[in-house]
């Protein structure tokens, strides 16, 4: 059976996106994926991050965890999927940067065909959830990634999560993601990987 190779590239500052990416990890593993998961690194100077309290420290944490994302696992992955908190209403520019640096290999060809998927999350209830995920549809269809939605085709989309990406609402991180948000980040990884596999097999049978 073909193994479909998951990278999930993301920033998190205080363990929101963080934890939709493990369980997303998850959700890829159990359909039988091999899953890199990597933090972007900060970009903004170290006295910047000193004034907000516990972010160095957070990020030194993360950062023993997680290799930063490199132009080579992007080109390894047969699918990635990008994760970030909003930063008023858009993408973070640590994960912009990641992104951005991508672009030898697209102009190489070699994103082309591959499965692009998003999740995020947010501080306060209308903080752009929805938007970020959106926003980070242009770049992916520039870098020629089959973008893979969640629709609502897992019931506990009725509950939680978009139909474009998992998303958690931290209320000024006092809230972890709970139970439904976790099961639809499972499900995003899940659906990503199967959809990775059954496009990794028609290649190979394409040229094979």
């Amino acid at each position: 059976m073909t193994v479909p190779k998951i990278l999930i590239a993301f920033y998190s500052r205080n363990g929101s996106t963080e934890a939709l990416a493990k369980a997303i990890a998850e959700g890829a593993e159990i359909e039988g994926a091999d899953v890199r998961l990597r933090r972007a690194r900060e970009v903004v100077p170290a006295e910047v991050m000193a004034k907000a309290p516990g972010w160095v420290e957070k990020a030194t944490e993360m950062n023993a965890k997680y290799p930063m994302p490199t132009e080579e696992d992007a080109e390894w992955a047969d699918a990635i999927i990008f994760g970030t908190p909003t930063r008023f209403g858009a993408v973070t520019s640590e994960l912009k940067a990641y992104i951005d640096s991508l672009g030898g290999l697209w102009f190489q060809g070699k994103l082309n065909g591959k499965v692009g998927s998003v999740f995020g999350s947010t501080s306060s209830t209308h903080g752009g959830n929805e938007s970020t995920l959106l926003s980070l549809y242009n770049p992916m269809a520039h870098l020629g990634l089959i973008i893979v939605p969640l629709g609502y085709a897992d019931p506990v989309l009725f509950e939680a999560g978009t139909p474009y990406g998992a998303t958690h609402v931290s209320v000024q991180d006092t809230v972890a993601p709970n139970a439904k948000q976790l099961e639809v980040a499972r499900f995003q990884g899940r659906r990503v990987a199967s959809v990775a596999r059954r496009l990794t097999v028609g290649t190979e049978a394409f040229f094979n």
